[in-house]
């Protein structure tokens, strides 16, 4: 696992706007915005289980995940990695209410048909354009 830098932990902490790239069956990507947070230094986001991005992560384990902070789009990082953890059930709702707090300040409104998957970091690096 790959040791992530300050200035991408800074961005994975916050509620900053990032999207994980997936790859489809015929090996195209598959792009989505997500919320995400860290757990034990892995790349946590939650997801409905039968969601294309589940589905892909079930099939290929391999992820990229872009973040840039909210209020200055040109500070930013990227992390590639693998699926290394799938949560479900309280242990899924323990980071989705975590994620959800720094997001919206409140709970996660549904209680259902959500998972968490833990992406290992393989390679990260931030960039602040600007």
């Amino acid at each position: 696992m790959t040791e992530l830098s300050d200035e991408v932990r800074g961005l994975l902490e916050g509620p900053n706007h990032a999207h994980i790239a997936t790859l489809l069956e015929d090996g195209a990507p598959h792009s989505v915005p997500v919320w995400v947070g860290l757990e034990d230094g892995r790349i946590a986001f939650l997801t409905h289980p039968a969601s294309r991005k589940a589905r892909n992560l079930e099939r290929d384990p391999r992820a990229a995940i872009s973040v840039t902070h909210r209020d200055r789009p040109f500070t930013m990082a990227e992390v590639r990695g693998r699926v290394a953890e799938r949560l479900e059930g309280a242990a899924a709702f323990a980071v989705i209410d975590r994620l959800s707090h720094e997001y919206t300040g409140q709970p996660y409104p549904v209680r259902a048909d959500r998972v968490v998957f833990l992406i290992e970091p393989e390679h990260a690096w931030a960039k602040a354009y600007g």
